[in-house]
């Protein structure tokens, strides 16, 4: 970002309040998760000082991971009281044997509390930045994700009939810091975030500066190539939006014209219905392999693909997407 240290407050001020004011109804509330992490408790700090109509409040998500969760959900308590901003500490259970590895779990149980407590029609604002961006790219790359994943995170996402927004996607995490520091705010440091045998903190602590020794603007470079990647995702959801109309009757698709596809394009229509509904996605192989028996099932067979979420099974010549009870 341009500008001198002393005025990255403001200069970031000034542009969290363009980017909501772009984005958002003046009659939609706007909530921000606030783990109480540096990232979350400067862009609580920059949004207190917007003059929202709806009004603003937070939540916090309490995942019970640490034996400082408590002491962490008070120091958020204290910072919304202070800001005179209302808040809600959400408890949650993280399903440690879900199969899907403690941080994806968490994520899980995360923005499942996130649906359930969000007031009615608020945003979500989420404070995730460029560095964040970058890693979430490459390890994406690493996972072989497609285009989806190449995109990294979005500024702006839909999701399960609400809106998710990061103000500061584009920010970098140096500037961030300088930000909090030159305001006199304090966070909380989370201990878990220097465990390298998490996928994301090796490549925040070990990858990341190596590739910044070799390659001059290694995240700005990874974040720009997100962009890029955003722009084809953004077609393939308008073609699979276009798809969706065309097969689907109350939520169910036909499987007969599910047929007249083909396997890529059926598969980009399934990871957009998946999507849509706030599903996590299956590895590119089981997915393939669920294209494969929905494009030969037999009139008497029901193939289905299982996921924590839910499962998409075949009955009836109707593709459903059935929530997990």
């Amino acid at each position: 970002m341009g500008g001198s240290r002393n005025s990255l407050f403001p200069e970031l001020a000034d542009r969290v309040g363009a980017f909501v004011a772009d984005r958002c109804a003046g009659d939609q509330p706007l909530c921000i998760g606030l783990s109480g992490g540096c990232d979350s408790i400067l862009l609580t700090h920059l949004l207190a000082g917007l003059d929202w109509p709806a009004g603003i409040s937070a939540i916090h998500v309490n995942h019970g991971l640490s034996p400082h969760a408590d002491a962490w959900a008070d120091f958020c308590v204290a910072c919304c009281e202070q800001l005179r901003m209302p808040l809600q500490c959400v408890r949650v259970d993280v399903d440690r044997h879900s199969g899907q590895g403690l941080e994806a779990a968490a994520r899980t149980a995360r923005y499942a509390a996130f649906a359930a407590h969000l007031p009615a029609r608020a945003n979500l604002l989420l404070a995730q930045h460029r560095g964040d961006q970058a890693e979430t790219v490459l390890f994406n790359l690493l996972r072989g994700s497609g285009v989806a994943g190449a995109a990294g995170m979005r500024a702006l996402r839909l999701w399960q009939d609400r809106r998710i927004l990061r103000p500061l996607l584009g920010v970098s995490r140096a500037a961030i810091e300088a930000a909090a520091s030159e305001r006199g705010l304090h966070w909380i440091e989370d201990e878990s975030n220097a465990d390298l045998g998490f996928s994301r903190n090796f490549l925040r602590h070990q990858v990341m500066p190596l590739l910044g020794e070799r390659f001059s603007g290694a995240e700005a470079a990874l974040a720009r190539a997100a962009d890029n990647f955003r722009e084809a995702a953004e077609l393939l959801d308008e073609l699979a939006a276009a798809d969706w109309q065309r097969v689907s009757v109350d939520g169910a698709a036909r499987l007969a014209d599910l047929r007249t596809l083909s396997p890529a394009r059926l598969k980009n229509l399934l990871r957009w219905r998946m999507q849509s509904l706030g599903w996590q996605l299956p590895v590119a192989d089981r997915l393939d392999e669920f294209v494969r028996q929905l494009m030969t099932a037999a009139p008497d067979r029901h193939p289905e693909l299982c996921l924590p979420a839910g499962r998409m099974r075949l009955a009836r010549g109707w593709l459903a997407w059935l929530p997990r009870e």
